[in-house]
């Protein structure tokens, strides 16, 4: 497990968030826009609308009727309204930071994988990871051993030139 790749993937998952939370924040505030547009037009607007209409309706018809038909017509605008806003965001954006995500939460796995098979093996067999940090010492003192033990041999085998035994 390397702790830079951990690091890298960990930076673009967050960068992959924010970049979604980002679009999802863009959406959601375009539609609230929108619905507050539509609640100013149709605070505004309709009205205007309505007491002109009402004011033509009730020469050609009943008071009755034209408030009903004026109130009809705006349920059909605020609908129409409602239906534009509540449209999906743009599908390009949104699935590329979806699959940069996916691919950094693998990537993460994978690397957690890799470090749970390791600690795994270091539980399971702690000797294993001491060894290779062993090994040169003891070699270095084997090999130490091993000269002083061959100096001593030598030395009672052949003495010194200053011991010579007496003839």
């Amino acid at each position: 497990m390397d702790t830079e790749n951990v690091a890298k993937h960990l930076r673009l998952l967050w960068r992959t968030d924010r970049v979604i939370a980002d679009i999802r924040l863009r959406h959601l505030l375009v539609g609230l826009g929108l619905r507050a547009f539509a609640a100013l037009i149709a605070v505004f607007g309709l009205l205007m609308l309505e007491l002109a209409a009402y004011l033509a309706l009730v020469q050609v018809t009943s008071a009755v009727l034209a408030a009903a038909a004026l109130g009809a017509c705006n349920f059909v605008i605020a609908a129409i309204l409602l239906i534009i806003a509540a449209r999906e965001p743009d599908g390009r954006e949104l699935e590329l930071a979806n699959e940069i995500h996916s691919s950094s939460m693998d990537a993460l796995q994978l690397e957690a994988r890799s470090l749970q098979s390791r600690i795994s093996g270091v539980v399971n067999h702690p000797l294993n990871s001491l060894i290779p940090l062993l090994i040169v010492p003891l070699a270095t003192m084997i090999i130490r051993m091993l000269r002083s033990h061959g100096s001593s041999e030598s030395e009672t085998t052949n003495p010194p030139p200053g011991d010579a035994p007496a003839t």
